[in-house]
């Protein structure tokens, strides 16, 4: 009888813990959920003499090719800028940091883990993280990739990132990308 009263007293406080454990995480989390959404171009440099992303590392089997900048199997670690417009010149608003591996064996195809944090106006110092793939080889139609997380403003966001490649250069790799945000968040 008394190990009845025992399991019945724990799954009552085990109820109880889980109950309160919710009203926390809404308190936290605020009201209503938001809807945002962004827009810029995201500047992606392999070369000259200050490259905001980097090999880092590469596939063991993989031969030179200097005809694919990106080949398969290679690592890059990104300090990307993020801008108002695509001209490099344009307001800076953030930067992109993280890691992209060329994941597609026949094309183009990115696998991108990064945090991109806003250094301008009312998201200043939030930041939202994506980690999706990234078809270039679809490069008339456009991308989207998954938003899977953030901080700040962005807490706990969720959402997806349209893209169109405003510029590549194949010889080198230097891209600009514009990006069109939409994030739901607290």
């Amino acid at each position: 009888m008394r190990t009845s009263s025992l399991l019945l007293v724990a799954i009552i406080l085990a109820a109880a813990v889980s109950l309160n454990s919710g009203a926390d995480t809404t308190e936290l989390l605020g009201a209503a959920e938001k809807t945002t959404h962004l827009h810029f171009f995201l500047h992606d440099t392999l070369s000259g003499k200050d490259p905001s992303a980097v090999l880092v590392a590469h596939g063991a089997r993989r031969a030179s090719n200097h005809a694919d900048p990106t080949p398969f199997g290679s690592v890059y670690a990104t300090d990307d800028v993020l801008t108002e417009g695509p001209e490099r010149e344009s307001k800076v608003v953030g930067n992109a940091q993280g890691l992209y591996i060329s994941s597609g064996r026949r094309q183009l195809s990115l696998v991108l883990g990064m945090d991109f944090e806003l250094t301008a106006g009312p998201f200043n110092g939030s930041a939202f993280v994506v980690y999706s793939r990234n078809n270039v080889a679809e490069y008339p139609v456009g991308r989207e990739l998954a938003i899977v997380g953030g901080r700040g403003k962005f807490r706990m966001a969720r959402g997806y990132a349209l893209l169109r490649t405003h510029y590549l250069d194949t010889n080198n790799g230097d891209a600009i990308i514009e990006y069109n945000v939409t994030l739901r968040h607290h």
